[in-house]
């Protein structure tokens, strides 16, 4: 049997989910890994967090419904149990079901790991889930304008006067340390994707780790960036495709080998509804990047609805999980053996 490529996924929240989900049917062919943020403190992550004084949960749940077997009815059943969110109940309104069973588990086994690892085989799940650390940290973000703001959720849900600045410095507050199993697998890694999601707080978050930088230059594998497709106001608002991957360089201390950029117009309808909201579609300009642009169809069809009793306000143009995966697939048998 062939030794499978070692593809690490880097990031959180609903662009990793996208990137896992397509990847999960080539697990025959790839030994699939996720490291994802410990700086969540939005929405039911964020209350759990503060109640419980555990690791933020929800993009771990996020990513393990991702890689999640869903071969059946019963396997179904399960991946919709992970994702129900409470729309009623004293308490309970806004909160996601897997997101309380993880911070029980995490009670019951006696760590957030092997809570991870049980929810894993509840799941069945293709591949592995990992904190990119065991640290009880806070994003902390240092505007152009001098501003400083901690918080994950307080950085992504800026106040009207902050919607037109920039992020000059991203950090943890207190400073956190790389986890064993994600030191392990980056430097194992045959292929490590980096987005899309949230530049500053759901990718760059975890290049701020200590140990993140180091262990990514201890690395022979091929990176690959998958870039946004509309901005954030008050982090990414006027950036282009070429700012997005300068930032990635600055903080990874790592080139981008590839670039994956859709170029399918996106619809005006949503477009119009974003600029509303000062968001933007993330142009690809004529600025030189480090890396190879490959240009492509990775835009999601279908609508995108909002659970009921979900408090965080989550994105309607998205990639697509199959498109994408594919071409990663394509991608990674053109690179050179």
């Amino acid at each position: 049997m062939p030794t499978l490529k070692n593809i690490v996924v880097v990031g959180g929240g609903t662009g990793t989910h996208t990137i896992l989900k397509g990847l999960k049917k080539f697990s025959d062919e790839y030994a699939i890994s996720a490291i994802v943020t410990m700086a969540d403190s939005g929405g039911s992550t964020g209350r759990l967090r503060d109640e419980f004084g555990q690791l933020p949960v929800g993009d771990v749940r996020m990513a393990l419904v991702a890689l999640a077997e869903d071969g059946d009815a019963h396997d179904e059943l399960l991946r919709e149990l992970f994702l129900y969110r409470f729309t009623r109940g004293e308490g309970l309104s806004g909160h996601n079901f897997g997101n309380l069973l993880l911070t029980a588990l995490t009670d019951i086994v006696g760590s957030e790991s092997e809570a991870i690892a049980t929810a894993a085989r509840l799941l069945r799940v293709a591949g592995r889930v990992i904190p990119v650390t065991q640290d009880n940290v806070h994003l902390k973000a240092v505007y152009t304008n001098g501003d400083c703001v901690v918080g994950e959720h307080t950085i992504d849900t800026p106040p009207p006067t902050r919607l037109n600045e920039h992020i000059a410095e991203l950090s943890l507050e207190p400073r956190a340390q790389l986890s064993e199993a994600a030191k392990t697998v980056l430097r194992e890694a045959d292929v490590i994707v980096f987005g899309p999601g949230d530049l500053y707080t759901s990718i760059l978050a975890n290049c701020v780790v200590r140990g993140f930088t180091d262990a990514i230059a201890e690395s022979p594998a091929t990176i690959i960036y998958v870039a946004n497709l509309m901005t954030r106001p008050g982090q990414t608002n006027g950036m282009t495709v070429a700012d997005h991957v300068r930032e990635l360089e600055r903080y990874s201390r790592r080139t981008a080998d590839y670039i994956m950029v859709n170029v399918t117009p996106l619809p005006a309808i949503l477009v119009e509804r974003y600029a509303a909201e000062g968001t933007y579609p993330v142009a690809l300009t004529s600025d030189v990047v480090n890396g190879e642009i490959r240009r492509g169809d990775f835009l999601a069809t279908e609508s995108i609805t909002t659970r009921a009793g979900d408090v965080v306000t989550r994105s309607l143009i998205r990639h697509d999980s199959d498109k994408v995966a594919q071409s990663i697939r394509a991608l990674i048998s053109d690179i050179p053996q």
